[in-house]
């Protein structure tokens, strides 16, 4: 993954923050022409409270859109349809804290099932478990976030996500996939 700079960062909060003031107004912020916005690419927007509390938080694992695009609808989703929540109102846009999360491509792990705690680096790696009709996804920040949980417990953790009992992650139907992220946060 090519990492973008901290000015660019800069550029996709601020990008974030308009695209669900746009919303609100009923129109369509400015996209940032640079290339490094037209590639495809995974990203997140998370809004926390004041308070560092999860208010919403919805993005797209895999590189399927523009970044900019990407990132635009991912900020609204996350404002407006993240089902855990009720919808963000105007009032409150200003008290949100942004952080988005840019994806590499999510890989498959590899080999026995008990070697993939020790194929998961805490605070770098995001989970994916696939699993039937269940799938779930934790970034890479959530596990440290939560008292630097071990690669077993982020395993459980992505699993109970997806609705899955805490050891799906061993079974041999189960999918499990990694992901590294850039994070800017306002």
């Amino acid at each position: 993954m090519v990492l973008l700079t901290a000015e660019q960062g800069k550029t996709l909060l601020l990008l974030a923050r308009n695209a669900i003031k746009a919303h609100f107004a009923g129109s369509k912020p400015p996209m940032p022409q640079s290339p490094a916005y037209q590639e495809k690419r995974g990203v997140f927007c998370t809004l926390k409270t004041p308070a560092g509390v999860l208010r919403g938080c919805i993005g797209y694992p895999y590189p399927s859109a523009p970044l900019a695009e990407a990132l635009a609808d991912a900020a609204v989703s996350a404002a407006t349809r993240d089902p855990r929540f009720k919808p963000l109102g105007l009032g409150e846009l200003d008290t949100v804290r942004i952080e988005i999360t840019i994806l590499t491509p999510p890989e498959k792990l590899s080999g026995s099932k008990g070697s993939y705690p020790s194929q998961i680096t805490i605070g770098t790696h995001g989970l994916i478990i696939k699993a039937s009709n269940a799938s779930g996804l934790l970034l890479p920040q959530v596990a440290v976030e939560n008292g630097e949980w071990s690669p077993t417990e982020f395993l459980e953790a992505t699993c109970w996500k997806a609705g899955l009992p805490p050891h799906a992650w061993k079974d041999d139907t189960t999918e499990v996939l990694t992901f590294e992220g850039q994070i800017f946060q306002e």
